[in-house]
């Protein structure tokens, strides 16, 4: 459309300014893109763009529940779980997940924790529990969500059955890996003479009448709907955990956070609008200066699983080559998302993000202020955030690279071919996202800034962000060779010639 092609002119023409800020509050938080390319003509072409894709529009109906996600004809509402005032339906099912934590926290039961889920039904609440509970909680948790044998296996080691508390959380309580793991963790529970393991069981999903079936207590059975994605069901029933290890006053904290974000995105001019300001560099940083990948930089010890739960949200949300047209999209969608806590990314990876041929913009988390007593700890954990954040911005040229050598006593020709060794190209994009300190609440907002950001990118694109077709496809196709496998015949579907030799050399014939 014109309107794309005026963006990405204006956006080719545009560079990173080094020396004004563009810092916008956002629920609590601050978000620095002063390391992204912007220009005048760039924010009016890109406000031009937003209104050209019905911006406003396609903003309320996932605000207010319209349909947002058209391939399987569903609303896409995850932010009526943290409305300030949730309808009837929501409130009654948050009061009967209260009312099982205050039982099981007034009598003191369920020492142990084994949160059975996989994708969605994990990552959040893995990212939460670690970030609020990483010192001492009095209840043991374990999380299960991978099918080898070995992860359950695990779990499940070392506990009281007759004190544990099985959370199988699934949304359509079909996804195998979940199943089987829940599963093992029943005949667990038999195995120790439990006199009746489902009464130890939670299920969290979708589909109750499923889960009763499965065996689970009605009472015990806490639902989210449809309009619930997977990648979004951390503000649903599926924080049960989170409020049973670390409290509820964590839940409803990250819930009136991402409220608090909630508002900004759909209040906030596009000029100093967050979700949107991080969604146009993202779009620029891939679709016009071509980086393939984004890097997630917390530099916060206990955000770390917060790299995994952003790369489900962006790649499986993003990771779409086909419009809602059911056309080829004509330009490149979803970076790859990949990271880990800073400073560990700087003895592992962060050469290449300052001198690799490709480099890729960089997403830095930081809290200004520590919850530890080690002040020079925190002081040196920001002087490399913004360091490393200045060098990938301002970079090195040869003269000064030149400089530096002769200045440090090395003979001229030696130095000058030393020299090109420590040239920095610089201007590579990041954005500094500062939180005041980690809180609940802090917390909330920051995940709901990422879920409102992958919204606009879909949307620029024109893919929808809310559906997974690839991954079904794998599903589909695993049935198949699981079925060979289980009944030790030779492959019987039509595979391509490795798949059949391999899976003939899996079966016990």
């Amino acid at each position: 459309m014109p309107e794309w092609q005026a963006f990405s002119t204006a956006a080719s023409s545009a560079d990173v300014c080094l020396k004004s800020v563009r810092s916008f509050p956002a629920a609590g938080l601050h978000v620095d893109v002063s390391g992204q390319r912007y220009s005048p003509e760039l924010e009016s072409a890109a406000e031009q763009l937003l209104s050209a894709r019905n911006f406003t529009a396609a903003r309320e109906a996932l605000l207010t529940g319209g349909i947002c996600n058209p391939t399987e004809d569903r609303a896409a509402w995850h932010t009526a779980l943290r409305a300030p005032a949730p309808n009837a339906e929501i409130t009654a099912e948050r009061e009967r997940l209260n009312d099982f934590i205050r039982n099981a926290d007034a009598s003191r039961r369920w020492r142990n924790i084994v949160h059975i889920g996989i994708g969605g039904s994990d990552w959040g609440v893995r990212l939460s529990v670690n970030a609020f509970g990483y010192r001492k909680v009095w209840r043991n948790v374990r999380f299960v969500a991978n099918i080898d044998g070995h992860a359950i296996e695990g779990a499940l080691a070392d506990l009281n059955p007759h004190d544990t508390l099985i959370v199988v959380a699934s949304k359509s309580f079909t996804t195998v890996e979940t199943l089987e793991n829940a599963k093992r963790a029943i005949e667990w529970l038999q195995a120790a003479n439990v006199p009746d393991p489902y009464e130890q069981v939670v299920a969290i999903t979708a589909r109750v009448e499923t889960a009763k079936k499965w065996g689970v207590p009605e009472s015990n059975i806490f639902k989210f709907w449809d309009w619930v994605g997977g990648r979004f069901s951390l503000w649903s029933t599926v924080n049960l955990t989170i409020a049973m290890v670390v409290s509820s006053d964590v839940v409803a904290g990250m819930l009136a956070g991402a409220a608090a974000m909630d508002t900004h995105f759909a209040e906030t001019p596009l000029h100093s609008n967050a979700p949107v300001q991080m969604a146009l560099s993202g779009v620029i940083n891939r679709s016009v200066l071509g980086y393939g990948s984004l890097n997630i930089a917390p530099y916060d010890f206990r955000l770390g699983n917060i790299v995994s739960y952003i790369q489900q949200l962006d790649m499986e949300s993003l990771g779409k080559s086909v419009d809602l047209n059911g056309e080829p999209v004509s330009v490149a969608t979803g970076p790859a998302v990949w990271g880990m806590p800073g400073t560990d990314a700087q003895h592992t990876f962060f050469q290449w993000l300052h001198q690799g041929s490709d480099g890729a913009p960089v997403d830095f988390i930081v809290c200004q202020h520590a919850d530890h007593k080690w002040r020079s700890h925190h002081q040196t954990l920001l002087a490399h955030c913004l360091a490393q954040r200045e060098a990938l911005l301002r970079g090195k040229n040869y003269g000064q690279a030149l400089q530096e050598c002769l200045d440090s006593g090395v003979e001229p020709g030696r130095a000058e071919w030393l020299a090109k060794h420590r040239v920095h190209k610089g201007g590579r994009p990041n954005t500094l996202i500062v939180l005041p300190r980690l809180t609940p609440y802090t917390l909330g907002a920051l995940l709901a800034l990422y879920e409102h950001k992958v919204f606009v990118q879909g949307l620029i694109w024109g893919i929808n962000p809310f559906d997974q077709w690839g991954v079904e496809y794998g599903k589909v196709l695993a049935a198949g060779i699981l079925n060979e496998l289980q009944h030790s015949q030779a492959a019987q579907v039509k595979h391509d010639a490795s798949t059949a030799y391999w899976v003939n050399q899996f079966t016990d014939l």
